[in-house]
């Protein structure tokens, strides 16, 4: 009988224990730390919170749990992937009705790589039609009547509703940073070419970079670290700002300098540095590319499906106006543009700037501007958005910058600032 009694309370005991962690499954970071069972019964929670809140947010395509192929850190993890990226035995829809009921006949390189490391692939998530314009009927978790921007709008609502504390999506102008912004998370894209995008439908090849999101930096240090690539670099880095600011909306442009002042205050380095022309400039040439290199890629598709493509097929028409000499002058421009750029991060390896133009859009019409990124996303370099204090209001990001292979820094400085951040807030 006391065997049976101490059985029950040791059983009870840890019970409790496992309750209590996944009740504390809230960032990317308490999952590394959890127990195996804290683990699992955190995907059950998961799992329960999607059926509890996505017939509003509507962030998911499909959820069906694929169990990993390996394990590593990211073992018992859940993850979210973009709906353009190849899962096997999945819905690979790419976002758009012609392709509903697609499934997918091997897994991408990420998907694969995150499976071997241990994680549980959770679904797929929403993305705008070939990661484009054309809205997804995802809605933001923030504020429902707004959208979560866009073209990985599922995965930024997903990890912002809580449904899960990983998500990859994709960027070519804008698709991860704003929807971070957005939907009040943090998203990064390492340097151009880091991450294979082997498996990921392709839209504009020079400018197609994975990323991921996260509740917060710390977790984004966490992911990078178990994926492999060292963060011991020191976050003290001096810090620039393009003078005169972004052209940016009004409520964006009060919290960004809010925000420097906040940072100042703390004792950061902040810098003006004076990179506004080109940056302008490159959001046009960026465009371009984009556009021609859209256009090539989904001729074909066009020429079976016509109007079908919705916004993408305006992207093909005009795209295919394109001259290869305009093409390529944008490409030469850029290159010339990487170069001076890295001579600017020798002074101040990290730059600030906002990571949106403003909060997001009431309505699902629209997934708003990438024009606060673009620039970044043709340069290659690395780039993270983390949620500025704004209290009640609609979430807004700061997004950091560094030179071509310098993560390291970049995420480093993001977790600095983001502890200032909460700190004075």
């Amino acid at each position: 009988m006391l065997v049976d009694r101490r059985t029950f309370l040791l059983a009870s005991l840890a019970s409790v224990a496992v309750r209590a962690q996944r009740s504390a499954l809230e960032t990317l970071s308490d999952w590394f730390r959890a127990s195996p069972d804290a683990r699992e019964a955190g995907v059950k929670a998961c799992l329960d919170r999607i059926r509890a809140k996505d017939g509003d947010v509507r962030a998911w395509v499909q959820v069906s749990p694929q169990p990993p192929t390996g394990s590593g850190l990211l073992s018992g993890i859940p993850f979210g992937m973009k709906d353009i990226v190849e899962t096997k035995g999945l819905s690979t829809e790419y976002g758009s009705p012609i392709y509903k009921g697609r499934i997918g006949t091997e897994d991408a390189a990420i998907v694969r790589e995150l499976r071997q490391r241990g994680g549980v692939l959770l679904g797929k998530t929403h993305t705008t039609s070939f990661a484009y314009r054309t809205p997804a009927p995802t809605r933001n978790p923030r504020n429902l009547a707004h959208t979560p921007g866009g073209s990985s709008s599922g995965s930024a609502a997903a990890v912002a509703a809580g449904m899960v504390p990983l998500a990859i999506g994709t960027q070519t102008g804008g698709s991860v940073l704003r929807p971070a912004s957005f939907c009040g998370v943090t998203g990064f894209k390492p340097t151009f070419g880091w991450m294979s995008t082997e498996g990921v439908l392709p839209f504009a090849k020079s400018l197609d970079t994975l990323g991921f999101f996260t509740p917060t930096a710390a977790d984004m240090v966490t992911l990078w670290e178990a994926l492999g690539h060292p963060t011991s670099a020191s976050g003290d880095a001096p810090l620039g700002v393009p003078q005169p600011p972004p052209a940016v909306e009004p409520e964006m442009a009060a919290a960004f300098q809010k925000t420097l002042a906040r940072l100042r205050s703390a004792g950061i380095s902040i810098q003006p540095i004076d990179i506004d022309a080109m940056l302008t400039r490159l959001i046009a040439e960026a465009r371009i590319i984009q556009f021609y290199e859209g256009a090539h890629f989904h001729e074909q598709r066009y020429k079976e499906y016509g109007a079908r493509l919705a916004d993408m097929a305006d992207l093909v028409k005009e795209g295919l106006q394109i001259p290869a000499s305009q093409y390529d002058g944008a490409r030469r421009f850029i290159a010339e543009c990487r170069t001076k750029i890295a001579e600017q991060y020798t002074a101040t390896p990290v730059i600030l700037v906002p990571a949106a133009p403003g909060p997001a859009p009431r309505g699902l019409e629209s997934t708003g501007d990438s024009r606060m990124n673009a620039p970044w996303t043709a340069l290659g370099t690395p780039a993270i958005s983390i949620p500025m204090p704004v209290g009640n209001a609609l979430p807004l990001g700061l997004q950091l910058t560094a030179g071509h292979g310098n993560e390291a820094v970049l995420l480093r400085t993001a977790v600095r600032l983001e502890q200032l951040l909460r700190e004075v807030s």
